[in-house]
């Protein structure tokens, strides 16, 4: 685009040049023959001379007397015309007229510009094929001059993007020249050496956390248990041994799903079998029932349909465990209702509800409505990306008659 509009540029100007040159060359030399012309006749004085050559045809007449002066040419006065008219063939034609009176003489020079129109014509051709000849070598330049200097970084394109496919990578520094590709390969190399220290960091932290924590939760399970097949054991002692196996229960699968997030691993069940979700929700509203405490709060668990997923029991009962622990934290009377049905569960309650507006905002982190006080506003956080993991969806909305209600949906579709 540069070349070719450098090049109409040139023919522009060189068209206007041309014009602008010729034409006041063809005036300053009429204006010259002619007065030639008129000096010719003083010294030379004859009646009605006519003079003609190829170009250029003469008359010179006394003045006044212009019977032999064509008509269209008598109302002219001293100067140089452009005039267009029809020769005897009914061509157009044209010409300049150079005009000369004075109190003695009327002298006309005509001056054809027919072939001057042609060389304008086969002039404007030749440049029209010049700028369209500059234009496609312009073209061919371009693209291979930016061949030339794109390459490095086309081969730095194609080496990031195999480095996707294999996940291996190896500097790229060393096969550029200490250019800037080459910088810019040295930066990419830094930044990957920074980031696959980061991520070797974050898998040694998984895994210490993984067997730390493991550990300790199986030694409390195990004593646990141990516990209470004691015989005659105290029916309070027998209630807080259950809240510790819950709560290990429940400890044991968060930990499975924040390292299944930790990781981006979406896990199938270890049997291959899908997951029953109506049992993991009767079993979270057992594990959570310490939350409703003695608040006059009524529990109901309806399964409309029967609903199974292809998700581990631990990230499903972290997912429910989150939402249905909220409404018996912030439900001080009335009831809440978990339902089971066609590729969803819903949680109803009729506690403080929240507002529309914060509906969306309370799944960000750290974030809590403004008729909730408690929590660190990180439980429906977890359950999003729980969400984003395994391709289900979460939505959250104040009830009609009340209250709130959170829908977990399994067959989720964008």
């Amino acid at each position: 685009m540069f070349g070719l509009g450098l090049t109409a540029m040139f023919a522009a100007a060189t068209i206007y040049l041309r014009v602008r040159m010729e034409g006041q060359l063809i005036n300053d030399t009429l204006t010259r023959e002619l007065n030639h012309f008129v000096d010719f006749k003083r010294e030379f004085p004859q009646p009605d001379a006519r003079w003609s050559m190829s170009l250029f045809e003469a008359q010179i007449v006394r003045a006044g007397r212009t019977a032999t002066v064509p008509f269209a040419w008598q109302k002219y006065e001293s100067g140089v015309y452009d005039i267009e008219d029809l020769d005897a063939s009914g061509q157009k034609r044209a010409y300049k007229l150079a005009v000369y009176k004075d109190n003695d003489y009327w002298a006309y020079l005509r001056f054809d510009q027919n072939s001057q129109k042609l060389t304008e014509r086969q002039l404007l051709i030749v440049l029209i094929i010049a700028v369209l000849v500059f234009a496609l070598l312009s073209l061919l330049m371009g693209l291979w001059l930016s061949s030339r200097v794109m390459s490095p970084v086309t081969e730095l394109a194609s080496r990031l993007r195999e480095l996707k496919k294999s996940g291996n990578y190896s500097p790229m520094a060393p096969r550029f020249a200490n250019d800037e590709v080459g910088e810019l390969a040295l930066a990419l190399d830094d930044y990957s050496a920074r980031l696959t220290h980061l991520v070797e960091r974050d898998r040694e932290f998984n895994a210490d956390v993984s067997h730390e924590l493991r550990t300790p939760l199986a030694v409390i399970a195990t004593t646990t248990e141990l516990l209470m097949g004691q015989p005659n054991l105290p029916e309070k002692v027998q209630e807080r041994l259950r809240r510790i196996e819950r709560a290990v229960k429940q400890s044991t699968e968060l930990t499975d799903a924040l390292l299944l997030l930790s990781r981006s691993e979406r896990q199938a069940p270890t049997d291959g079998e899908t997951t029953d979700v109506a049992r993991v929700a009767e079993q979270v509203i057992d594990i959570s029932r310490p939350h409703l405490g003695n608040k006059p709060v009524e529990v109901h668990l309806k399964v409309e349909h029967p609903l199974m997923t292809i998700a581990p029991s631990s990230v499903v009962a972290v997912a429910l465990t989150n939402l249905i622990s909220n409404a018996f934290k912030y439900t001080q009377q009335g009831e809440v209702t978990i339902i089971v049905g066609h590729g969803r569960v819903a949680v109803e309650d009729t506690g403080p509800g929240i507002a529309a507006e914060d509906a969306e905002r309370l799944f960000e982190r750290g974030e809590r409505g403004t008729n909730l006080v408690k929590g660190a506003g990180l439980g429906l956080a977890i359950v999003r990306r729980l969400c984003e993991l395994y391709g289900w969806n979460v939505t959250l909305a104040p009830r009609p008659q009340g209250g709130a209600v959170a829908t977990l949906h399994f067959d989720y579709r964008p």
